[in-house]
Formats: structure tokens, C-alpha cells, sequence
């Protein structure tokens, strides 16, 4: 079994090498970064993180911001460190998205044992198939079936259809697709994902009503009740 990637972010680099060995230790893939920004670029690059350790008080971008811009593109868990204890700064965290809020000093073996319970979580709640609105989408078989008939459908357009039906209901900007279906590093334009949604909406039929433009901004993925 592959082993699962860890991004320890941390601008002290005992705090890292302290939280890296005990990962190690229970299997685990880390990858650090010492800053904020050296956070963003590492994220993006890996493409695989499977949860994020994240301090807050940090140079050039600090954890709150990279909680936010993390939680934009991605729905991996996140767990917030800091020195302080103050209870505003923990409902912060959970305001941005944050999973977990541990205040320093901490043990390792407990830090591990919450990485631990968060993956079990966040695997649990891995849905293998998606299904809303007389459409059946399985990520596994990469397969899309409507009203149980099967849709042809090309890579990108898979991609783009999934990740509607995961934040249905969400307003999504061009710039959040083109980062999440296409990767941060895309030097594309919106005409990229008007086009895509265009062919998308057209195989789907009736159920590509379901995909709504917002004008000036992106899209939407809402079923009518």
C-alpha cells in the first residue's frame, strides 16, 4: 500500500524534524516546508498531500492564509498548530476550515494519534460513488451514468463534472476550476472551462441544466428539488 504524504509546515526546523520522525516511525511520507509560501508551492507541486500540519505564526504567509487558499482548492484535512491557546484563535481555525487545532507545546504521539483519526475519518467519508439528481458518478471506475445509461465522457469533462457534483450548491470561480481540474500550474483562460462546460452540459441532456452560469464569476452545480 502506498504510504500516505504528509506537508509539515513550520518555520522552525527542530518543530519540524520533532513532527517528521515520529511520522516516520508510523509510516508516513512528510514533506516540509518553512514557510507559508514554500507551504503553497510544495501543495501545489505534490498534487498527493493527504493531510497538512500547519503553523500559524509563520513568514511571508502565515497559517490562517494558507488555510484559506488550501481550503479553496482542496478538501484535505488540515491541522492548525500555534503558540497560542486563545480561544478566538482556535474558532479562526474552524472558521477557514481547519480539522484540528493543537496549541504548542504538544506531545508528538498525540499529534500522531489525531493524524491518524482524521485519515480513518476523512477515508470513511470517501464516497465511491456520487449520487444526486438521476446522476451516478464513480470516481474509481471513472464511469458517469445518467438515469442508468452511461455517458461517454472525456477526462477533463469527468474531472469538471465531479468536482461540480462534490460543491453543489457552491458558486465556483473560473480560477478555482481552472486550479482544481486543470492544476495550479494551467496557463489557460476561462475560455478553457466555457468550452468544457459547453460539450459537458450537451452530453448530459436535460440534467445539464443542472450546471448554472453565474455570470461575471463561474458556475454553479444546483438540483431542483
Amino acid at each position: 500500500m502506498e504510504k500516505r504524504k504528509i506537508l509539515v509546515v513550520d518555520d522552525e526546523s527542530r518543530m519540524r524534524k520533532l513532527v517528521r520522525d515520529f511520522l516516520v516511525k508510523q509510516d508516513f511520507d512528510v514533506v516540509e516546508a518553512e514557510d507559508g509560501e514554500d507551504a503553497l508551492n510544495k501543495f501545489y507541486e505534490q498534487k498527493d498531500i493527504s493531510l497538512v500540519i500547519l503553523d500559524v505564526m509563520m513568514p511571508k504567509i502565515n497559517g490562517w492564509d494558507v488555510c484559506r487558499e488550501i481550503r479553496e482548492a482542496s478538501k484535505v484535512p488540515v491541522i492548525m498548530l500555534t503558540a497560542k491557546g486563545e480561544e478566538s484563535d482556535e474558532l479562526q481555525g474552524f472558521n477557514i476550515g481547519a480539522d484540528e487545532y493543537i496549541s504548542k507545546p504538544f506531545s508528538p504521539k498525540i499529534l500522531v494519534a489525531r493524524v491518524e483519526a482524521i485519515l480513518r475519518r476523512a477515508g470513511n467519508n470517501e464516497e465511491e460513488i456520487m449520487e444526486v439528481g438521476g446522476i451516478a458518478v464513480d470516481k474509481l471506475g471513472h464511469q458517469v451514468r445518467i438515469d442508468g445509461k452511461e455517458l461517454e465522457l472525456s477526462f477533463k469533462e469527468f474531472e469538471l463534472l465531479t468536482y461540480f457534483i462534490e460543491n453543489k450548491g457552491i458558486a465556483l470561480s473560473r480560477e478555482k476550476i481552472l486550479n482544481h481540474v486543470w492544476n495550479y500550474d494551467y496557463f489557460g483562460d476561462a475560455r478553457t472551462i466555457d468550452t468544457h462546460v459547453k460539450k459537458l452540459r450537451s452530453k448530459m441532456g436535460k440534467k445539464g441544466e443542472y450546471i448554472k452560469t453565474i455570470w461575471g464569476m463561474g458556475y454553479k452545480f444546483e438540483v431542483e428539488s
